[in-house]
């Protein structure tokens, strides 16, 4: 993205401790990064949301198993993109296997020059 200015990124956690389910443990990720977040540049500047590019990482042990769509979904405001990489940890824990995903949201937005703040 280097026709693109990163303006936030955010890491976040998440897991799942009974379903062994790599798509709830990611979106809760996702909502943990979220909630560390707050974009009032928006509001300062007058860049609309729908400009902004979201990229999306999310690691885990078995990357195949996440619904990348249902990911994207969970993200709301501009163009977003998920993707999966191997990382985050499978914990055994009597029987049961917790997993652990991390995430990394990213926001870009169009070059700009001459950004003014809004009085």
């Amino acid at each position: 993205m280097t026709d693109m200015h990163r303006v936030i990124i955010e890491m976040g956690m998440g897991n799942d401790l009974h379903g062994m389910d790599y798509t709830k443990a990611a979106g809760r990720a996702i909502d943990d990064a979220l909630r560390h977040s707050s974009l009032p540049l928006f509001a300062v500047t007058g860049v609309a949301h729908e400009e902004m590019q979201v990229q999306v990482t999310i690691g885990v042990q078995e990357p195949d198993k996440l619904d990348l769509a249902a990911l994207t979904a969970k993200l709301p405001r501009g163009k977003a993109e998920v993707r999966a990489v191997q990382g985050g940890l499978n914990v055994p824990a009597g029987g049961e296997t917790i997993v652990v995903a991390q995430a990394s949201v990213e926001a870009f937005l169009p070059l700009q020059s001459g950004w003014k703040l809004k009085a």
